[in-house]
């Protein structure tokens, strides 16, 4: 795998989060692939276009993954303007810049759990922004908007904040351990990626070590501790099996893919990790397939769509995750320029990443509020 450290940071912040948009929308493609589910069928149909370099960003419209991502990182922003950054007046902002991202989701297929939430959100008028625990909040609406948490802390030393904003950011629509802790993953992943190192192979490590001090975060904030510590078990057990899987679960040598490893083998490893066979729909697979998808591709930006964004399931949650942690690793470096130049809301998507990067060196406070 080459190595994309000579790559400016500046481009890396910026190619992480406009690449991620176009993860999304080429995956999403109005709809029609995200819910195609012949994985096959949609690489004949990128091939019928001239291959992943003919791809038009023009044509291919942001799906709801984008837009919330969005609203993420604009949280993170506009908290950024304040003398002091909390976490409670972070997770305030997010409620806000979620209501009113909601009012652009015409077209992109938003997600029940997030729409529903979110409704929960605007209506109340308690000042409370905690939600109950959600048996069936285990979706991948928290892990696909959460890159950008990785941006905004990607220091080592941030990590007990990293930790605090996934999960608070997660649990505002997905109170379950497999849903926010989906959003720990995208967002860690990408402060790994920003920072060059650990090597790839060795994040998935990094992910199962950080998983007990999420944990304990989650039983010092009170909130439904029960319900969460029992229903912990899921996401660490699958991605422990998957580790185990690519022989890199001590985080060492090169992940072990089966061989062949094309478009069927891939269709089959994706449902066969997946809740209820959809790959890339649930907080723990939607992550992981990304993450298969990066360690697969190298630095291949066509081998990354092939593997993260075109698949029988849930591909734009995985394209638009895998694409986040493609570009802060290897900044715009052989990515055509017709994939994401004339992107949808591209102009956002600069500011935000040239605001994080100021951001990331900046104090931040856990202090008072948040789940």
């Amino acid at each position: 795998m080459a190595d994309g450290s000579a790559v400016p940071l500046k481009e890396r912040y910026e190619a992480s989060v406009v690449l991620s948009g176009a993860g999304d929308a080429l995956a999403y493609n109005h709809g029609h692939w995200e819910f195609q589910r012949d994985g096959e069928r949609i690489h004949q149909e990128v091939a019928a276009k001239g291959g992943v370099a003919m791809l038009d960003a023009k044509d291919f419209p942001v799906s709801d993954d984008t837009v919330m991502h969005l609203a993420t990182a604009e949280a993170l922003m506009e908290v950024g303007k304040a003398k002091t950054q909390t976490l409670g007046e972070l997770v305030k902002r997010l409620v806000q810049e979620y209501i009113r991202c909601m009012r652009d989701m015409d077209g992109r297929a938003a997600g029940l759990t997030c729409i529903s939430n979110v409704a929960l959100h605007a209506r109340r008028q308690d000042g409370d922004h905690k939600i109950r625990f959600n048996r069936g909040g285990g979706g991948c609406g928290a892990a696909m908007r959460a890159m950008c948490i990785g941006l905004r802390f990607p220091s080592p030393e941030q990590e007990s904040h990293l930790i605090a904003v996934s999960v608070e950011s997660g649990r505002l629509t997905h109170h379950h351990p497999t849903g926010y802790l989906g959003a720990l993953a995208a967002a860690l992943f990408t402060a790994y990626a920003v920072r060059g190192s650990p090597p790839v192979e060795a994040w998935g490590r990094g992910l199962m070590e950080i998983l007990p001090r999420a944990q304990q975060y989650v039983i010092q904030t009170g909130h439904c501790v029960e319900e969460n510590v029992n229903n912990w078990d899921y996401f660490e057990n699958a991605w422990r099996t998957y580790l185990s899987q690519r022989a890199i679960l001590e985080g060492t040598g090169k992940a072990v893919f089966p061989q062949p490893y094309g478009v069927k083998e891939r269709e089959v490893f994706y449902k066969g990790v997946a809740f209820r066979d959809w790959g890339g729909s649930s907080g723990h697979d939607a992550p992981m397939i990304a993450y298969d998808a990066l360690l697969s591709a190298g630095d291949s930006w066509e081998e990354l769509a092939n593997h993260g964004f075109f698949h029988g399931g849930d591909s734009d949650s995985t394209g638009v995750i895998a694409a986040a942690w493609w570009g802060a690793t290897y900044g715009f470096r052989g990515v055509p320029e017709r994939n994401y130049k004339s992107l949808e809301y591209r102009k956002r998507m600069r500011k935000a990443a040239q605001r994080l990067l100021e951001l990331s060196s900046q104090p931040f406070s856990q202090g008072e509020g948040g789940d």
